[in-house]
């Protein structure tokens, strides 16, 4: 690991907090994508009843 001097602390919090973020809107889209698929699986199944 390189040295970081003084500003470590700084630096790993910033690589931590992006770390989170990423980890949030991956997690984020996979659930917005799940809720999409159920929808369009329940619109597709309500136009083969009507069909």
């Amino acid at each position: 690991m390189p040295d970081l001097g003084k500003y470590a602390f700084e630096v790993l919090s910033s690589y931590g907090a992006t770390l989170l973020l990423l980890v949030g809107l991956l997690a984020l889209t996979l659930r917005r994508g799940r809720a999409a698929r159920a929808a369009l699986r329940k619109i597709e199944a309500e136009i083969k009843q009507d069909g």
